[in-house]
């Protein structure tokens, strides 16, 4: 099982708000995220989607200082990321980070890839890394693979170590690039398990994706985006029974209906 969430109003105080004023960013000429504005609310589930090429996983690569930006800043409770780089570092610490593709180490040991920064970025002893990596590994019902290394593990398998490594450094709030976009079919629920344990556990999360019985049943808010903007911000009831606007509707038109 994953840690509950500490007493609500402990919640409150421990989990940073996000607050994102004016975010643009240009790839060359072409501007794939135009005056994005947001707020994530400590220990808030949002859900970001969007028809392909919306900018959905561009705004969670800035979150994460992965990408840089021309325009706006992001501001976290301790750090704040603007188009200088600024705090990049101090932001990077607060948040842990998904991929689609996994992006573990091949050479590495499972237990390996989920120490490897604890020992080298909060430069803890190695049996107290180990410590820590197990019980994420637990959490994500995973710890029997922890001398395995990736290629003898699933795509499914693979994900959730991803998200046990993400959790060993404490983060304050957890993105998902599409995690389960990678997978096969029958690989796709066991992922969505640990995240909706995690959710259970008042961590706050950011997650892009396509799949939106998942959003359905976790997210409390869904942010809809289409050509680079937020086009529509709303609860997840309000979302899914009556979305205000044309192209959230068309969208969800075509999703719920395959």
């Amino acid at each position: 099982m994953l840690a509950q969430a500490p007493h609500p109003v402990q919640a409150v105080q421990s989990i940073p708000h996000v607050l994102i004023d004016g975010l643009n960013k240009w790839f060359g000429a072409l501007h794939v995220l135009k005056d994005i504005d947001l707020c994530v609310r400590a220990g808030a589930r949002i859900v970001v989607c969007g028809p392909s090429g919306s900018g959905k996983s561009t705004l969670i690569r800035c979150i994460n200082g992965l990408e840089p930006f021309q325009k706006g800043t992001i501001q976290f409770e301790a750090a704040t990321l603007d188009k200088d780089g600024r705090d990049t570092t101090k932001a990077r610490r607060q948040t842990g980070m998904v991929f689609q593709s996994f992006n573990l180490f091949p050479h590495l040991t499972v237990l390996a890839n989920c120490t490897l920064a604890l020992r080298r970025v909060l430069l803890k002893p190695a049996r107290e890394a180990e410590e820590i990596a197990m019980q994420h590994l637990t959490a994500v019902r995973i710890p029997e693979k922890a001398q395995a290394y990736p290629a003898q593990l699933s795509g499914g398998q693979q994900q959730r170590v991803a998200i046990a490594r993400a959790l060993c450094l404490n983060p304050r709030i957890m993105l998902f690039d599409e995690p389960t976009s990678a997978l096969d079919p029958e690989m796709i629920k066991e992922v969505l398990d640990v995240m909706i344990a995690l959710a259970k556990t008042g961590m706050t999360m950011v997650c892009v994706t396509h799949e939106m019985g998942f959003a359905r049943e976790v997210a409390d808010e869904i942010v809809f985006m289409d050509e680079g903007r937020v086009v529509e911000h709303a609860s997840s009831k309000n979302f899914f029974a009556r979305a205000a606007h044309p192209r959230a509707r068309l969208f969800l038109d075509t999703i719920l209906s395959h």
